[in-house]
């Protein structure tokens, strides 16, 4: 079955964060999160593909984030420049279906954001750039393409219009929350918009936690309702807790990117997230940065009913902590429960720890000088 069949049938499980899970194993640069890591460890990028395998994960999406020509060479990120576009794509869809073929998974070729649409140079050079992209994906035979971690939803259209050349299914997402777009587009507007443009399935990625982003989803839901239109909806957030980000998202909370930590969502967490998702009518629900396998497999647990099956990785895993029954403290074993967990208001650990953070809400946008492309 394709993307689309799947999602007529139940849930599909995405997969979770690449470049901040590979940047703390020490294989991606903070700064250009570029991921020329396919090229150059490619072990290290396979090893979280079965990760999240084994989670629940039905899709291998292609880890290449930041990967179009113009950002390899962006600000002097030399390593990722030597390879090229090419190069790094190419390795990522080999990487992505050698380990799909493992477990009856589809891959999807990913395309985000550019440099040369924040530099405002226009709509066909930002298309040259997807193009270069594209080119690699349809050599490999992808599945299905995902356009995600967009700001602005006239850049997404011009992703999806190149994307609905390659003739296969294509999911939109942007990271936005439900007041929308930096250049002041409403959230339902640009649901409207994404599926208007030929989007199949349309919803949010990155910048935001799971509850932040299901609050845009319902935005996004209500917009398509009222244009009579149906795609498929999808959500990919934060693995980090972010009440306080505001329209910039984490990049703008002073933790970021070093330390998230104290943020990251618990299992249990990401299993309400799941069970909320599923009744808004979301069917393609995964996660973005700081998602690791275990938020996954939490994904997978939650809707394994729905789902069908439970994944390998819940082999040594009883639901809510079923197995705490056989730890040798008496005390321990009495959170063998789902009660005591779905109660639970976990501590920071920190001394003065900080309800939330104050952002620092710099507001640039596409067309900002600071934003301009530097080779």
């Amino acid at each position: 079955m394709n993307i689309l069949e799947r999602l007529e049938k139940g849930p599909v499980i995405g997969d979770g964060g690449f470049v901040f899970s590979l940047e703390k194993r020490g294989y991606v640069k903070a700064g250009p999160w570029t991921p020329e890591a396919t090229v150059e460890h490619p072990e290290a990028v396979r090893q979280l593909h079965r990760e999240f395998l084994r989670a629940g994960s039905d899709v291998m999406q292609t880890f290449t984030f930041y990967a179009s020509e113009d950002k390899l060479q962006n600000r002097g990120n030399e390593a990722a420049k030597n390879y090229g576009v090419r190069d790094i794509n190419d390795a990522a869809c080999k990487l992505a279906r050698e380990v799909a073929n493992e477990g009856n998974g589809l891959i999807a070729g990913g395309v985000c954001q550019t440099p040369t649409y924040l530099s405002g140079l226009g709509k066909a050079k930002v298309q040259e750039e997807f193009h270069k992209q594209t080119e690699v994906f349809k050599a490999n035979g992808v599945d299905f393409m995902i356009a995600e971690y967009f700001e602005h939803v006239e850049e997404i259209e011009w992703a999806i219009e190149v994307l609905k050349e390659m003739n296969v299914p294509v999911a939109a997402n942007m990271c936005i929350n439900s007041d929308g777009d930096l250049h002041g587009v409403d959230a339902g507007e640009c649901a409207v918009r994404m599926a208007k443009a030929g989007a199949d399935i349309v919803g949010v990625n990155c910048h935001f936690d799971p509850f932040v982003s299901l609050k845009t989803i319902k935005t996004m839901k209500a917009a398509l309702d009222r244009a009579g239109l149906t795609p498929h909806l999808m959500v990919q957030p934060l693995g980090y807790l972010t009440p306080d980000a505001e329209k910039q998202g984490f990049i703008d909370l002073p933790e970021f990117p070093f330390a998230l930590e104290p943020r990251v969502c618990t299992r249990w967490e990401m299993q309400k997230f799941a069970r909320s998702a599923w009744e808004i009518g979301v069917r393609y629900i995964g996660g973005c940065c700081g998602f690791e396998p275990y938020h996954i497999r939490a994904i997978a647990e939650e809707l394994s009913e729905e789902h069908g099956r439970l994944p390998a990785g819940s082999e040594k895993h009883a639901p809510w902590g079923g197995d705490l029954t056989m730890h040798t403290k008496p005390w321990v074993r009495k959170r063998a429960n789902r009660e005591y967990w779905e109660n639970l208001t976990p501590a920071t650990g920190r001394p003065d720890s900080l309800g939330c953070s104050c952002p620092e809400n710099w507001g640039v946008t596409a067309g900002s000088e600071e934003l301009q492309q530097e080779f």
